[in-house]
Protein backbone atom coordinates (compact mmCIF):
# COMPACT_ATOMS: atom_id res chain seq x y z
CA UNK A 1 0.00 0.00 0.00
CA UNK A 2 1.90 3.14 -1.07
CA UNK A 3 2.37 6.05 1.75
CA UNK A 4 0.46 8.98 2.02
CA UNK A 5 2.26 12.40 1.09
CA UNK A 6 1.85 15.15 3.38
CA UNK A 7 1.03 18.19 1.08
CA UNK A 8 3.05 21.35 2.40
CA UNK A 9 1.18 24.31 3.60
CA UNK A 10 1.31 27.10 1.33
CA UNK A 11 3.32 30.37 2.67
CA UNK A 12 0.42 32.78 3.11
CA UNK A 13 1.67 36.29 2.42
CA UNK A 14 -0.20 39.93 2.60
CA UNK A 15 1.06 43.04 0.34
CA UNK A 16 -0.25 45.91 1.86
CA UNK A 17 -0.69 48.49 -1.34
CA UNK A 18 -1.45 47.91 -4.53
CA UNK A 19 0.83 50.44 -6.72
CA UNK A 20 3.87 49.15 -8.85
CA UNK A 21 5.82 47.41 -5.80
CA UNK A 22 2.83 45.98 -4.26
CA UNK A 23 1.50 44.66 -7.32
CA UNK A 24 5.10 43.33 -8.32
CA UNK A 25 5.64 41.90 -4.72
CA UNK A 26 1.88 40.01 -4.85
CA UNK A 27 3.34 38.27 -8.45
CA UNK A 28 6.91 37.54 -7.55
CA UNK A 29 5.34 35.68 -4.08
CA UNK A 30 2.37 34.27 -6.19
CA UNK A 31 4.76 32.71 -8.77
CA UNK A 32 6.58 30.48 -6.09
CA UNK A 33 3.81 29.38 -4.28
CA UNK A 34 2.89 31.42 -2.35
CA UNK A 35 -1.08 32.26 -1.09
CA UNK A 36 -0.81 35.79 -1.54
CA UNK A 37 -3.82 38.46 -0.50
CA UNK A 38 -3.27 42.35 -1.37
CA UNK A 39 -4.70 44.97 0.32
CA UNK A 40 -5.06 47.86 -1.51
CA UNK A 41 -6.92 51.51 0.62
CA UNK A 42 -7.99 52.80 -2.81
CA UNK A 43 -11.11 51.66 -5.06
CA UNK A 44 -8.89 50.04 -7.34
CA UNK A 45 -4.93 49.32 -7.00
CA UNK A 46 -2.28 51.31 -9.22
CA UNK A 47 -4.11 54.98 -9.69
CA UNK A 48 -0.77 56.84 -9.21
CA UNK A 49 0.92 54.44 -11.84
CA UNK A 50 -2.11 54.89 -14.11
CA UNK A 51 -1.44 58.91 -14.09
CA UNK A 52 2.67 58.43 -14.21
CA UNK A 53 4.38 60.24 -17.22
CA UNK A 54 1.29 62.78 -18.37
CA UNK A 55 -0.41 58.93 -18.74
CA UNK A 56 2.14 57.97 -20.86
CA UNK A 57 4.32 55.83 -17.96
CA UNK A 58 7.82 56.17 -18.34
CA UNK A 59 7.78 53.25 -16.62
CA UNK A 60 11.98 52.75 -16.58
CA UNK A 61 14.91 53.51 -18.81
CA UNK A 62 17.96 52.04 -20.51
CA UNK A 63 20.46 52.89 -18.41
CA UNK A 64 22.98 50.17 -16.73
CA UNK A 65 22.40 49.26 -13.21
CA UNK A 66 25.83 51.26 -12.23
CA UNK A 67 24.53 54.24 -13.77
CA UNK A 68 21.14 53.98 -12.91
CA UNK A 69 22.14 53.96 -9.04
CA UNK A 70 24.52 56.69 -9.32
CA UNK A 71 21.60 58.73 -10.03
CA UNK A 72 20.06 57.43 -7.01
CA UNK A 73 22.37 59.54 -5.20
CA UNK A 74 23.48 58.99 -1.96
CA UNK A 75 21.37 55.84 -1.29
CA UNK A 76 21.83 53.99 -4.38
CA UNK A 77 23.78 51.19 -3.72
CA UNK A 78 21.02 50.11 -1.35
CA UNK A 79 19.28 49.23 -4.67
CA UNK A 80 22.00 47.40 -5.75
CA UNK A 81 20.31 43.62 -4.78
CA UNK A 82 17.09 44.88 -6.32
CA UNK A 83 18.33 45.48 -9.68
CA UNK A 84 20.23 42.20 -9.85
CA UNK A 85 16.92 41.01 -9.89
CA UNK A 86 14.41 43.24 -11.75
CA UNK A 87 16.72 45.66 -13.17
CA UNK A 88 15.21 47.28 -16.69
CA UNK A 89 16.10 44.50 -19.32
CA UNK A 90 14.87 41.70 -17.04
CA UNK A 91 11.52 44.17 -16.44
CA UNK A 92 11.39 44.53 -19.82
CA UNK A 93 11.30 40.82 -20.52
CA UNK A 94 8.76 40.40 -18.04
CA UNK A 95 6.77 42.98 -19.12
CA UNK A 96 6.60 42.06 -22.68
CA UNK A 97 5.76 38.14 -21.27
CA UNK A 98 2.41 39.65 -19.92
CA UNK A 99 1.61 41.20 -22.99
CA UNK A 100 3.49 44.56 -22.62
CA UNK A 101 5.79 45.49 -25.01
CA UNK A 102 7.72 48.28 -24.37
CA UNK A 103 10.40 50.66 -26.49
CA UNK A 104 12.78 53.65 -25.91
CA UNK A 105 11.90 56.35 -28.45
CA UNK A 106 14.65 58.69 -27.38
CA UNK A 107 17.16 56.35 -26.55
CA UNK A 108 16.96 56.59 -22.72
CA UNK A 109 13.70 57.00 -21.54
CA UNK A 110 11.32 53.88 -21.76
CA UNK A 111 7.55 53.77 -22.23
CA UNK A 112 5.36 50.66 -23.35
CA UNK A 113 4.15 50.80 -26.91
CA UNK A 114 1.07 51.62 -26.37
CA UNK A 115 1.53 54.92 -24.35
CA UNK A 116 -0.81 53.73 -21.90
CA UNK A 117 0.50 54.19 -18.19
CA UNK A 118 -3.56 52.13 -17.68
CA UNK A 119 -2.93 49.44 -19.80
CA UNK A 120 0.32 48.77 -17.97
CA UNK A 121 -1.65 48.59 -14.52
CA UNK A 122 -3.94 46.37 -16.39
CA UNK A 123 -1.85 44.28 -17.39
CA UNK A 124 -0.12 43.75 -13.80
CA UNK A 125 -3.57 43.50 -12.32
CA UNK A 126 -4.13 40.72 -14.41
CA UNK A 127 -1.04 38.62 -14.15
CA UNK A 128 -1.73 39.14 -10.46
CA UNK A 129 -4.76 37.19 -10.77
CA UNK A 130 -3.84 34.69 -12.83
CA UNK A 131 -1.16 33.90 -10.23
CA UNK A 132 -4.26 33.65 -7.97
CA UNK A 133 -3.33 37.33 -5.96
CA UNK A 134 -6.66 37.51 -4.18
CA UNK A 135 -6.68 41.59 -4.90
CA UNK A 136 -9.03 43.43 -1.68
CA UNK A 137 -9.71 47.29 -2.42
CA UNK A 138 -11.11 49.45 0.18
CA UNK A 139 -8.83 48.43 2.96
CA UNK A 140 -7.73 49.77 5.56
CA UNK A 141 -4.86 48.17 7.41
CA UNK A 142 -4.25 49.86 11.23
CA UNK A 143 -1.79 47.30 13.18
CA UNK A 144 0.69 44.69 12.42
CA UNK A 145 -0.03 41.87 14.65
CA UNK A 146 3.45 40.49 16.38
CA UNK A 147 3.98 37.11 17.09
CA UNK A 148 7.07 37.20 19.58
CA UNK A 149 10.19 38.51 17.08
CA UNK A 150 8.18 37.71 13.85
CA UNK A 151 5.56 39.34 12.10
CA UNK A 152 2.03 37.49 12.41
CA UNK A 153 -0.48 39.37 10.27
CA UNK A 154 -2.45 42.62 10.09
CA UNK A 155 -5.54 44.32 12.33
CA UNK A 156 -7.82 45.97 9.72
CA UNK A 157 -10.72 49.05 10.33
CA UNK A 158 -12.66 45.58 10.72
CA UNK A 159 -11.23 42.53 11.29
CA UNK A 160 -7.86 40.92 10.99
CA UNK A 161 -6.17 38.69 8.88
CA UNK A 162 -2.86 36.13 9.73
CA UNK A 163 0.07 35.50 8.01
CA UNK A 164 3.34 34.38 7.57
CA UNK A 165 4.97 37.51 5.82
CA UNK A 166 3.90 40.71 5.04
CA UNK A 167 5.67 43.35 2.51
CA UNK A 168 4.45 47.17 2.75
CA UNK A 169 4.62 48.83 0.06
CA UNK A 170 2.25 51.32 0.55
CA UNK A 171 4.17 54.12 -1.74
CA UNK A 172 4.47 57.81 0.26
CA UNK A 173 2.33 60.34 1.66
CA UNK A 174 2.13 62.39 -2.32
CA UNK A 175 -0.41 62.85 -4.03
CA UNK A 176 -3.03 61.80 -1.86
CA UNK A 177 -5.65 62.04 -4.49
CA UNK A 178 -3.85 59.04 -5.56
CA UNK A 179 -3.81 57.13 -3.22
CA UNK A 180 -0.89 58.69 -1.36
CA UNK A 181 -1.21 58.29 2.49
CA UNK A 182 1.64 57.94 5.61
CA UNK A 183 0.07 54.44 6.73
CA UNK A 184 2.77 52.62 5.81
CA UNK A 185 5.35 54.64 7.84
CA UNK A 186 3.07 54.32 11.12
CA UNK A 187 3.19 50.75 10.31
CA UNK A 188 6.94 50.47 9.92
CA UNK A 189 7.61 52.97 13.37
CA UNK A 190 5.43 51.26 15.48
CA UNK A 191 7.61 48.05 15.64
CA UNK A 192 10.81 50.58 16.15
CA UNK A 193 11.47 51.90 12.66
CA UNK A 194 12.86 55.44 12.43
CA UNK A 195 12.27 57.93 9.70
CA UNK A 196 14.40 60.02 7.08
CA UNK A 197 12.44 63.81 6.85
CA UNK A 198 9.52 63.55 4.01
CA UNK A 199 9.93 66.29 1.91
CA UNK A 200 7.79 66.83 -1.58
CA UNK A 201 9.95 65.83 -4.48
CA UNK A 202 9.02 65.89 -8.44
CA UNK A 203 6.89 68.95 -7.17
CA UNK A 204 6.60 72.66 -9.00
CA UNK A 205 8.04 75.60 -7.38
CA UNK A 206 6.18 78.40 -6.34
CA UNK A 207 7.77 81.30 -6.88
CA UNK A 208 8.26 84.85 -4.89
CA UNK A 209 8.45 86.69 -8.34
CA UNK A 210 4.82 87.02 -9.98
CA UNK A 211 5.56 87.45 -12.96
CA UNK A 212 5.92 83.46 -14.28
CA UNK A 213 2.29 83.61 -13.81
CA UNK A 214 1.49 85.32 -16.70
CA UNK A 215 3.56 83.24 -18.83
CA UNK A 216 1.70 80.35 -17.47
CA UNK A 217 1.88 77.32 -20.22
CA UNK A 218 4.92 78.61 -21.69
CA UNK A 219 8.14 76.19 -21.88
CA UNK A 220 11.79 76.84 -22.66
CA UNK A 221 14.08 74.46 -24.42
CA UNK A 222 17.73 73.25 -22.44
CA UNK A 223 17.76 75.49 -19.60
CA UNK A 224 20.32 75.27 -17.00
CA UNK A 225 19.25 76.12 -12.98
CA UNK A 226 21.03 76.07 -9.98
CA UNK A 227 20.42 76.80 -6.69
CA UNK A 228 22.65 79.93 -5.85
CA UNK A 229 23.53 79.02 -2.05
CA UNK A 230 27.09 78.55 -1.01
CA UNK A 231 27.69 75.24 -1.06
CA UNK A 232 25.60 73.90 -3.77
CA UNK A 233 27.13 73.37 -7.30
CA UNK A 234 26.85 75.78 -9.70
CA UNK A 235 26.61 73.18 -12.58
CA UNK A 236 22.85 72.53 -11.38
CA UNK A 237 20.40 70.37 -13.73
CA UNK A 238 19.96 70.82 -17.54
CA UNK A 239 16.19 70.24 -19.15
CA UNK A 240 13.37 71.60 -19.73
CA UNK A 241 11.65 74.72 -17.95
CA UNK A 242 7.44 75.42 -17.72
CA UNK A 243 6.16 78.27 -16.20
CA UNK A 244 2.57 77.78 -14.32
CA UNK A 245 0.55 79.49 -12.58
CA UNK A 246 2.33 79.92 -9.28
CA UNK A 247 5.99 79.64 -10.31
CA UNK A 248 7.85 77.20 -12.50
CA UNK A 249 8.09 73.11 -13.08
CA UNK A 250 9.51 71.21 -15.99
CA UNK A 251 12.35 68.32 -15.69
CA UNK A 252 15.40 70.43 -14.48
CA UNK A 253 12.69 71.90 -11.80
CA UNK A 254 11.36 69.02 -10.77
CA UNK A 255 14.55 66.35 -10.02
CA UNK A 256 15.77 70.03 -8.20
CA UNK A 257 12.75 70.19 -6.18
CA UNK A 258 13.15 67.50 -3.08
CA UNK A 259 16.54 69.54 -2.49
CA UNK A 260 14.48 72.56 -2.65
CA UNK A 261 12.04 71.69 -0.41
CA UNK A 262 14.47 70.32 2.37
CA UNK A 263 16.13 74.00 2.07
CA UNK A 264 12.84 75.70 2.82
CA UNK A 265 12.09 74.05 6.16
CA UNK A 266 15.21 75.63 7.47
CA UNK A 267 14.83 79.50 5.33
CA UNK A 268 12.09 81.56 3.86
CA UNK A 269 13.30 81.22 0.36
CA UNK A 270 15.88 79.67 -1.84
CA UNK A 271 18.05 81.48 -4.67
CA UNK A 272 17.63 79.78 -8.10
CA UNK A 273 19.60 80.91 -11.43
CA UNK A 274 18.69 80.09 -14.62
CA UNK A 275 20.95 80.09 -17.79
CA UNK A 276 18.91 80.16 -20.70
CA UNK A 277 21.93 79.57 -23.23
CA UNK A 278 23.89 77.07 -22.05
CA UNK A 279 25.16 76.36 -24.93
CA UNK A 280 27.03 79.47 -25.51
CA UNK A 281 29.03 81.76 -22.98
CA UNK A 282 28.33 85.24 -21.75
CA UNK A 283 30.80 86.26 -24.49
CA UNK A 284 29.36 84.79 -27.26
CA UNK A 285 25.74 86.04 -26.19
CA UNK A 286 27.11 89.56 -26.36
CA UNK A 287 29.17 89.52 -29.51
CA UNK A 288 25.71 88.15 -30.66
CA UNK A 289 24.16 91.08 -29.60
CA UNK A 290 26.74 93.51 -31.49
CA UNK A 291 26.01 91.11 -34.75
CA UNK A 292 22.43 92.12 -34.52
CA UNK A 293 23.40 95.91 -34.62
CA UNK A 294 25.20 95.63 -37.38
CA UNK A 295 23.45 93.67 -39.75
CA UNK A 296 19.24 93.34 -38.45
CA UNK A 297 19.83 96.92 -36.67
CA UNK A 298 16.10 97.75 -37.62
CA UNK A 299 14.48 94.60 -36.27
CA UNK A 300 12.86 94.41 -32.98
CA UNK A 301 14.91 93.15 -30.21
CA UNK A 302 11.95 91.19 -29.34
CA UNK A 303 12.07 89.66 -32.36
CA UNK A 304 15.42 88.73 -32.75
CA UNK A 305 15.53 87.23 -29.12
CA UNK A 306 12.52 84.74 -30.56
CA UNK A 307 13.42 84.04 -33.93
CA UNK A 308 17.64 84.09 -33.85
CA UNK A 309 17.63 82.66 -29.87
CA UNK A 310 14.33 80.71 -30.21
CA UNK A 311 12.77 82.39 -26.86
CA UNK A 312 8.78 82.07 -27.33
CA UNK A 313 8.09 85.72 -28.05
CA UNK A 314 5.88 86.35 -24.85
CA UNK A 315 8.85 85.86 -22.66
CA UNK A 316 11.43 87.71 -24.44
CA UNK A 317 8.91 90.65 -24.16
CA UNK A 318 8.95 89.23 -20.17
CA UNK A 319 12.92 89.75 -20.47
CA UNK A 320 12.61 93.20 -21.98
CA UNK A 321 10.80 94.40 -19.32
CA UNK A 322 13.21 92.91 -16.57
CA UNK A 323 15.96 94.52 -18.34
CA UNK A 324 14.14 98.22 -18.32
CA UNK A 325 13.59 98.18 -22.15
CA UNK A 326 11.45 99.40 -24.14
CA UNK A 327 9.21 96.35 -25.76
CA UNK A 328 9.70 97.62 -29.11
CA UNK A 329 13.46 98.75 -29.08
CA UNK A 330 15.36 98.03 -31.93
CA UNK A 331 18.85 96.52 -31.82
CA UNK A 332 20.70 99.84 -33.80
CA UNK A 333 19.72 101.87 -31.04
CA UNK A 334 19.87 99.42 -27.64
CA UNK A 335 21.89 100.95 -24.84
CA UNK A 336 25.07 99.35 -23.87
CA UNK A 337 23.66 99.06 -20.31
CA UNK A 338 20.71 97.09 -21.65
CA UNK A 339 22.75 94.91 -23.40
CA UNK A 340 24.66 94.26 -20.77
CA UNK A 341 21.42 93.64 -18.27
CA UNK A 342 20.36 91.32 -21.22
CA UNK A 343 23.11 89.44 -21.15
CA UNK A 344 23.35 89.04 -17.51
CA UNK A 345 19.42 87.58 -17.85
CA UNK A 346 20.24 84.94 -20.45
CA UNK A 347 22.61 83.92 -18.36
CA UNK A 348 21.87 84.13 -14.78
CA UNK A 349 18.13 84.73 -14.45
CA UNK A 350 17.09 84.97 -10.74
CA UNK A 351 14.21 83.59 -9.01
CA UNK A 352 13.25 83.05 -5.44
CA UNK A 353 11.68 79.66 -4.50
CA UNK A 354 9.39 80.57 -1.26
CA UNK A 355 7.87 76.94 -1.56
CA UNK A 356 6.72 73.98 -3.41
CA UNK A 357 3.06 73.14 -4.60
CA UNK A 358 3.58 70.55 -1.37
CA UNK A 359 2.53 66.77 -1.04
CA UNK A 360 -0.77 67.03 -2.60
CA UNK A 361 1.32 67.42 -6.24
CA UNK A 362 4.65 65.59 -5.20
CA UNK A 363 4.61 62.33 -7.38
CA UNK A 364 7.48 61.25 -5.31
CA UNK A 365 8.84 62.11 -1.47
CA UNK A 366 11.86 62.25 0.00
CA UNK A 367 12.63 60.62 2.92
CA UNK A 368 10.54 57.66 4.47
CA UNK A 369 11.49 54.67 6.12
CA UNK A 370 15.18 54.77 6.86
CA UNK A 371 17.34 51.73 5.23
CA UNK A 372 19.75 51.33 8.05
CA UNK A 373 17.54 48.72 9.80
CA UNK A 374 16.73 47.03 6.55
CA UNK A 375 18.39 44.13 4.73
CA UNK A 376 19.35 45.29 1.08
CA UNK A 377 19.98 41.63 -0.30
CA UNK A 378 16.45 40.66 1.11
CA UNK A 379 14.25 44.17 2.07
CA UNK A 380 13.52 42.10 5.14
CA UNK A 381 12.81 44.60 8.26
CA UNK A 382 15.94 43.83 10.86
CA UNK A 383 13.05 44.93 13.71
CA UNK A 384 10.46 42.35 12.63
CA UNK A 385 11.43 38.74 11.14
CA UNK A 386 9.36 38.12 7.81
CA UNK A 387 7.94 42.15 7.60
CA UNK A 388 9.28 43.60 4.10
CA UNK A 389 9.25 46.67 2.27
CA UNK A 390 9.14 47.95 -1.35
CA UNK A 391 8.82 50.97 -3.24
CA UNK A 392 7.99 54.52 -2.48
CA UNK A 393 7.20 53.99 1.35
CA UNK A 394 11.08 53.30 1.94
CA UNK A 395 13.96 56.54 1.94
CA UNK A 396 15.35 56.06 -1.51
CA UNK A 397 14.06 58.58 -4.80
CA UNK A 398 15.51 59.54 -7.86
CA UNK A 399 15.11 62.17 -10.75
CA UNK A 400 12.57 61.97 -13.62
CA UNK A 401 13.28 59.47 -16.15
CA UNK A 402 12.01 56.17 -15.02
CA UNK A 403 14.49 55.94 -12.24
CA UNK A 404 11.21 55.49 -9.30
CA UNK A 405 9.29 53.48 -10.87
CA UNK A 406 11.83 51.33 -11.74
CA UNK A 407 13.43 51.09 -8.51
CA UNK A 408 9.36 50.33 -7.12
CA UNK A 409 8.60 47.35 -9.49
CA UNK A 410 12.58 46.28 -9.02
CA UNK A 411 11.85 46.42 -5.17
CA UNK A 412 8.72 44.66 -4.91
CA UNK A 413 9.89 42.00 -7.29
CA UNK A 414 12.58 41.42 -4.54
CA UNK A 415 10.69 41.73 -1.64
CA UNK A 416 8.28 38.88 -2.77
CA UNK A 417 10.13 36.50 -3.72
CA UNK A 418 12.39 37.26 -0.44
CA UNK A 419 8.87 36.74 1.27
CA UNK A 420 8.49 33.68 -0.56
CA UNK A 421 11.72 32.45 0.31
CA UNK A 422 12.22 31.87 -3.28
CA UNK A 423 15.70 33.93 -2.91
CA UNK A 424 19.05 31.70 -3.66
CA UNK A 425 20.44 31.11 -0.18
Amino acid sequence: MAAKTTKTKKKEILVLGGGPAGLMAAIAAARHGAKVTLLERMPEPGLKLCASGGGRSNITNTLANEVFMDKLGRQGRFAEPALSVMGSVLFREFLASIGVPTHAPEGVRVYPVCENATQVRDALQAEAVRCKVKVMTNMQVVELIRTGDRVGGVKLSKGSMLADAVVIATGSCGYPALGGNDSGYALARSVGHTMAQLAPALVPIITRERWPGDLAGVSLSDVRVWIELPGHSREGLRGDLLFTHNGISGPAVLDMSGAIARLLTKQFAVPLRLDLLPKETAAETLQRFDEWRTRAGKKMLVNLLSEDVGLPHSFARQLLALAGAEPEVIAAVLPGTIRDQLVGLLHGLLLTARDTEGFKRAMVVRGGIALRDITPETLESEKLWGLYFAGEVLDIDGPCGGFNLQWAFASGWLAGLAAAGALPK
